[in-house]
């Protein structure tokens, strides 16, 4: 492994570090508020707990649709200025992670609010009929059943958040993307772009492991 000069092996360390941090910054916000809306979806919904239809309207069709429907690529560069605004500067992880982020959370929030639909109304209807208020059958009846899906979710976003990461790099991010852009694809060297393929796909599969583990013990049906 020629190619793996000292400077290439500090580059490496550094560009993975900057890419787990993109990930861990915007996956602990996206799971924060992307949970919240989740279950604000579901319960203002139709048939839901406490149906609100102009605040749901707004929430699924404006919020978490228009956000969806635009391509991240596009939404990225777009939210150069407000990141500079959050964060104070447009290149670097932390400033990549504001578009990560928002990026992200509506789609977390519909797989949450998937994994609420899928709760048995059942349960639901029993735990109102024995006296709890609406809010404890959102904390200890749809969520705990819901949290196998949840935690899939929880998977599933963060293995968009590192595919997503590698975009982020291209345009001042940082990170893996930036790594296979600038020393694999301008400087003409195969074996560096592989080595960034490689390790992107290491760090999937774990997360993907971690996270099917976790479902499982959490599954009690």
């Amino acid at each position: 492994m020629d190619f793996l000069t000292p400077t290439v092996q500090k580059a490496m360390l550094t560009a993975t570090w900057e890419t787990i941090e993109m990930v861990l910054i915007s996956g602990v916000v996206t799971v924060v508020i992307g949970l919240l809306l989740g279950i604000l979806l579901h319960v203002t919904g139709k048939g839901g707990l406490m149906p609100v239809r102009w605040l749901n309207v707004v929430l699924s069709g404006i919020i978490v649709n228009i956000t969806r429907s635009i391509p991240f690529a596009i939404l990225m560069v777009a939210l150069i200025p407000f990141a500079v605004i959050v964060v104070g500067t447009s290149l670097g992880p932390i400033a990549a992670s504001v578009s990560l982020t928002i990026g992200t959370i509506p789609f977390f929030a519909r797989l949450v609010e998937t994994a609420l639909r899928d709760v048995s109304s059942g349960k639901v209807d029993a735990a109102l009929v024995m006296g709890s208020t609406k809010m404890q059958v959102i904390r200890k009846v749809m969520v705990p059943e819901a949290m196998p899906g949840i935690v899939a979710a929880v998977t599933t976003t963060v293995v968009t958040l590192i595919g997503y990461s590698a975009m982020a790099g291209l345009v001042g991010g940082g990170g893996l993307g930036r790594m296979a852009y600038t020393y694999g694809y301008t400087r003409y060297n195969p074996e560096i772009m592989l080595m960034t393929i490689i390790i992107i796909v290491v760090m999937v599969q774990v997360v993907q492991i971690i996270g099917d583990v976790i479902a499982r013990k959490v599954d009690h049906r």
